[in-house]
């Protein structure tokens, strides 16, 4: 019964998303409506920000009262005061976040404004404009410059590549955040506008407002008296240090503690809680006194408040504007600076550092006069009043009006970061799964000249820990666009796509329709960037390939990292599963500009074997592989016995060494013989065993270690107990660090039918291993000195190769690091196109 039931529940689900696309999908086949403009602040949590105080000063402006204005709210129940407010306003309508309207309205809006980000299905259209004010100055380190930034930042990078406009309230926002910390500069091509933030002007209020507001907080029942306001607002450090139902106990006991030491006659301390809080603090009959509602915008409370007491959060760059103090209450400074961290040490914030609501009540005393709180900041205050709400005039609303909306440009502060004298690059890491190509690929990433190529990155949204394993080890200097949500369009497009794909006819381009398609996808993960270079370093899947084609005027790439004929015949699970999935990739091979194998053989064999295709022979090329000798020589340092891969006793969490790793060490005159790589056919490491055995029936002291992960796992378990091998021969792993096991082997031995470039053959050769291999099409060049000992392909030939170790007839591989891959990096420049000096191509 109850797998029935989780059975439907995964089928409404499914039905349910794929409602939701085909919504998506008529809506963004109708026309844009002219002079319709859609609000969206913190994913539809209220009329707030910036969006707020555009729409407001929309309203009041005379030339633009032919718009019609489109709110997001996140539910048909919430935020009744501003539905009150335009019941009667046929110019104004409300939809529900993530609703069939909502979707249309952001499919055929065409303007279209939010302060943080809309969610993974939106992809501009053409004749809609974006603008994008984010939601403000930030204090704690944001994008990149967060730990594991790039996959956190994914969805925002995404939606700032698509706006045409950026909202900036000053020059470190410009500079640090857009074109620093999420890696705009040389990327973005819309404009940045620094010209305040339109959410300030709110905070200006004259003596009417001044009460308005009052009467407003009063109304929610909020008894203010004639006492002065105490905003406490603190910001949402998020899951690594609390959940939201935790924050608000804590906040109750900080505000009764502190409201009990300042006493309440003079002063009273209203709670501002993040929008993540919020949801849960709204509710809490503790709070129903103190806490400020989302109805009310921010700025206008921060314009009623006599000081503020926040932690990191970027509501201190808007209270600057108003010259009146600023408290920051920091109890957890030590684990924030080392997990998230600040733009500018504590020491230099303009403001007194508190860690306890006791040296608050302390500080907000010492800057309190008879009947009110008076600014007394420290020496920095002027200098950041300065220099973050310098444009904050109370007017900011209706210079980004100008530029937004009446399309005026001169005078205004206008920024362009799209030039870049570097050559852009994109490339497609492919499924991020520990392999040869995803070693090859953060090799490659980590050898690039950076100080030559603007690079990015793409790959699917890593979802098991050994792709964010990988992820963390991609190039810093990299830009990373892991790719999210699915691909808009209709299921009669996506059907389409497919059976053509499985008849090995490419029709991206074939209708405008199926061209929209993969238009609309480029557009929904990378915007309007533009590349010089793209290349499909996977090479594996059509879906990737055709997408990169449809990179704008680009240099196109794709990678063929094996004998791709005979992969499509290689045994996955009982199929050959690459039967039809591989041809649709050979069908778009005559629309790339170079097809790059990864040895100079290799490509002679995919130019042979892919000739029926009518690709033309001079875009066959080769680069080899990378190597990051530190990280295979650094990875075997670690004791083998220490592995986080061993399994642990689950009662005392020690680690269990497994038998073979205590033989491997032992000094016991055993021979250790090792392979490391996917357990399928194509690999052959029955060849292997067979192998094997006739070794170790004349050398019973041989030992076989099989490392690696995959379907024939099994069968190759059977294989062993079939020859009599077991205690004698190992099958093991996966492991994230398989090099101290190599570096405790005496003999590396490969067996594979074919390869490309065998990656673990010249990782042996770093670590000095002898290495033994069977003579497939690319083993001669998989060293540049030939140090491999190549033999036929039949176990009897592999077996004597393996004895050749034993008499001592094998020497250690070797390879000049520095060397190779200076030569294989250079090859890589020129298998794509890519130039060698500056910048040789122009936007």
């Amino acid at each position: 019964m109850r797998l029935s039931v989780r059975r439907a529940s995964r089928w409404v689900r499914r039905a349910v998303r794929a409602l939701r696309f085909e919504t998506v999908a008529f809506w963004r086949s109708r026309p844009i409506l002219p002079g319709t403009v859609l609000y969206e602040s913190f994913a539809g949590n209220g009329a707030l920000c910036n969006p707020e105080a555009i729409f407001r000063e929309l309203l009041r402006a005379a030339d633009q009262g032919h718009l019609r204005h489109i709110w997001v709210l996140d539910g048909p129940h919430r935020h009744r005061r501003i539905r009150r407010e335009f019941a009667g306003n046929d110019r104004v309508s409300f939809v529900e976040y993530r609703s069939a309207a909502y979707f249309r309205a952001l499919s055929t809006t065409q303007y279209l404004i939010n302060n943080a980000t809309f969610p993974p299905e939106f992809s501009k259209r053409a004749g809609q404009v974006y603008l994008n004010t984010w939601h403000g100055t930030p204090l704690k380190k944001m994008g990149y410059d967060m730990p594991n930034g790039a996959f956190d930042s994914a969805n925002t990078l995404r939606n700032f590549v698509q706006a045409d406009f950026l909202l900036a309230q000053n020059s470190f926002m410009a500079e640090r955040m857009y074109a620093g910390a999420y890696r705009l500069k040389g990327l973005y091509r819309g404009t940045i506008i620094e010209e305040g933030y339109p959410r300030l002007d709110r905070q200006v209020l004259n003596q009417d407002q001044f009460l308005a507001a009052r009467a407003r907080l009063a109304s929610d029942g909020i008894d203010l008296g004639n006492r002065s306001i105490v905003l406490f607002a603190p910001t949402w450090k998020g899951d690594s240090f609390s959940s939201p139902a935790d924050d608000v106990q804590q906040l109750v006991d900080f505000v009764s503690d502190l409201q009990g030491r300042l006493g309440e006659e003079r002063y009273i301390v209203l709670l501002k809680t993040h929008q993540v809080v919020h949801q849960f603090a709204r509710n809490d009959p503790r709070l129903r006194r103190i806490l400020v509602s989302n109805e009310i915008p921010t700025n206008v409370v921060l314009g009623l408040s006599g000081c503020l007491i926040t932690d990191y959060s970027s509501i201190f760059f808007d209270f600057l504007a108003t010259g009146r103090p600023i408290v920051f209450y920091t109890p957890d400074m030590p684990d924030y600076s080392s997990t998230r961290g600040t733009y500018y040490p504590p020491a230099e914030w303009p403001g007194p550092l508190c860690s306890t609501p006791e040296e608050v009540a302390v500080a907000i005393g010492g800057l309190a006069s008879d009947d009110a709180v008076h600014p007394g900041p420290p020496e920095p205050y002027g200098t950041w009043r300065e220099r973050f709400t310098g444009h904050d005039d109370g007017n900011a609303s209706s210079r980004v009006v100008d530029v937004v909306f009446r399309g005026l440009r001169d005078g205004y502060n206008l920024t362009s970061i799209e030039q870049n004298p570097r050559t852009s690059m994109l490339l497609h890491l492919g499924g991020m799964r520990s392999n040869g190509i995803t070693t090859s690929a953060l090799n490659l990433l980590g050898a690039i000249d950076h100080e030559r190529f603007d690079v990015s990155a793409v790959f699917a949204r890593p979802r098991g820990e050994q792709q964010r394993e990988n992820q963390a080890r991609i190039d810093p200097r990299v830009r990373q666009f892991p790719r999210l949500g699915g691909m808009n369009g209709s299921k009669i497009l996506h059907l389409r796509r497919r059976m053509a794909e499985r008849l090995r006819t490419a029709v991206h381009r074939s209708t405008r329709a199926q061209a929209r398609l993969w238009d609309d996808e480029w557009m929904r993960c990378f915007g309007d960037s533009r590349f010089d270079v793209v290349a499909d370093f996977s090479g594996y899947t059509s879906f990737w390939a055709t997408l990169l084609l449809h990179a704008p005027k680009a240099r196109r790439s794709i990678w063929l990292h094996n004998d791709m004929a005979a992969e499509t015949h290689r045994v996955i699970r009982g199929r050959k599963r690459m039967q039809h999935t591989l041809p649709a990739v050979f069908d778009l091979y005559r629309e790339f500009d170079s097809l790059v194998s990864v040895s100079a053989s290799l490509s002679d064999v995919n130019r042979q074997h892919l000739a029926s295709y009518g690709i033309d022979e001079k875009k066959f090329t080769s680069a080899r592989n990378l190597l990051d000798a530190e990280h295979v020589l650094s990875g075997a340092e670690q004791e083998l016995r220490t592995l986080a891969d061993f399994p642990r006793d689950p009662e005392t969490e020690e680690i269990l060494v497994p038998e073979w790793a205590d033989g491997l060490l032992a000094d016991d005159g055993t021979t250790w013989f090792i392979t490391v790589g996917r357990y399928s056919t194509e690999k052959n490491q029955d060849r292997l065993l067979r192998a094997f055995a006739i070794v170790h029936a004349a050398q019973p002291l041989a030992r076989l270690l099989l490392v690696g992960y995959g379907p024939l796992r099994h069968h190759l378990e059977r294989q062993i107990d079939h020859l009599g091998l077991r205690g004698a021969a190992w099958v093991t792993g996966p492991y994230s660090n398989p090099f101290p096991i190599m570096a405790a082997a005496d003999c590396f031995v490969l067996s594979s039918n074919y390869e490309g470039q065998p990656m673990v053959i010249l990782e042996a050769a770093i670590l000095g291993l002898p290495v033994v291999s069977v003579d497939f099409a690319s083993v001669r060049d998989a060293l540049p000195n030939g140090s491999v000992h190549v033999v036929a392909m039949d176990d009897q030939a592999l077996a004597v190769g393996m004895f050749d170790f034993l008499r001592g007839e094998v020497p250690g591989a070797t390879i000049d690091i520095g060397g190779y891959n200076r030569a294989a990096v250079e090859e890589f420049y020129r298998a794509t196109g890519s130039p060698v000096t500056r910048r040789a191509t122009q936007r």
